[in-house]
């Protein structure tokens, strides 16, 4: 019964990581389009 819990933690516990990290990319992904639009209306003008 221990084990199963632990493992059990351990999986909730790497899930949640991973959704910060997913989280974080999203993030970065969008500031990188952000500053390519930004770039490309400097051109324009």
């Amino acid at each position: 019964m221990k084990t199963t819990f632990a493992a059990l933690a351990f999986i909730l516990a790497a899930a949640a990581a991973a959704c910060n990290t997913v989280e974080g990319v999203g993030q970065d992904v969008q500031a990188a389009g952000q500053a390519v639009e930004d770039t490309a209306e400097d051109v324009r003008n």
